[in-house]
């Protein structure tokens, strides 16, 4: 089965997310709103789509797999996970890792919140002085919490979040770690002697044949000032 993926075409976001099971799990999928327009993409074919699914999403990413029309990025891995091993067969192994998933989503949400803690529908030049407030807190406070968490995690479990084997919940940290990394680079590396182990995981994901591949393409989307993790200096700090 070929999925459609459904998520904005400039920007890495919660979409990148899904992208990265798609990518390890070697699946065919067609990211609609990166076809060119000529051939029936871009972003208007992409909301034009999105109006037509049924039952209708709230926004995306969304996936398309047959009679499935799944959203919210936590709810498309648990499916991909179940379907391409990228997560346990048990039933306990498989909520522990859509809960570690969901952390990943509050971890996001946080992380977006730094530059944008009034409102997303303002500009980042509109709330500047809110925002470097935040990025203190984030830097100071959140940031450790989080990644110390899943830092403990592996410590106790290892080599992976699950254990033995790599799951959607090892991209994600990935993804996270490196998103991090780009945005707020001087606090990561003030981090750094603390979450080893974390370090360590998303060097091997990143080394792993279909993601290394994946990165190298034109399909992974270049970290910029439209995502989620953005990078403003004055925001960055040990």
């Amino acid at each position: 089965m070929a999925y459609e993926l459904h998520y904005w075409p400039g920007i890495q976001g919660r979409g990148e997310f899904v992208r990265l099971a798609l990518e390890e799990a070697g699946a065919d999928y067609v990211d609609v709103a990166r076809v060119p327009a000529s051939e029936g993409g871009g972003e208007r074919a992409l909301l034009q789509k999105l109006r037509a699914l049924a039952p209708p999403p709230f926004a995306p990413p969304v996936l398309v797999a047959g009679e499935f029309v799944l959203a919210q990025t936590a709810n498309i891995l648990l499916f991909l996970g179940a379907r391409h091993g990228l997560a346990p067969t048990d039933e306990a192994g498989r909520l522990w890792v859509n809960q570690l998933q969901l952390t990943f989503t509050d971890l996001v949400k946080e992380a977006h919140d730094i530059h944008h803690p009034i409102s997303g529908s303002l500009y980042y030049e509109d709330q500047k002085d809110a925002a470097k407030a935040n990025a203190v807190a984030f830097r100071r406070e959140r940031l450790p919490k989080y990644l110390g968490y899943f830092e403990r995690i592996l410590e106790s479990a290892g080599p992976w979040l699950a254990g033995e084997a790599v799951s959607y919940a090892d991209l994600s940290l990935f993804q996270a770690v490196r998103g991090l990394q780009y945005a707020l680079p001087q606090a990561m590396a003030a981090l750094a002697p603390r979450i080893g182990r974390a370090l360590a995981l998303a060097d091997r994901i990143e080394a792993r044949p279909k993601i290394a591949r994946y990165l190298a393409s034109p399909r992974r989307i270049a970290f910029n000032e439209a995502g989620i993790f953005r990078h403003y200096p004055e925001l960055d700090g040990a």
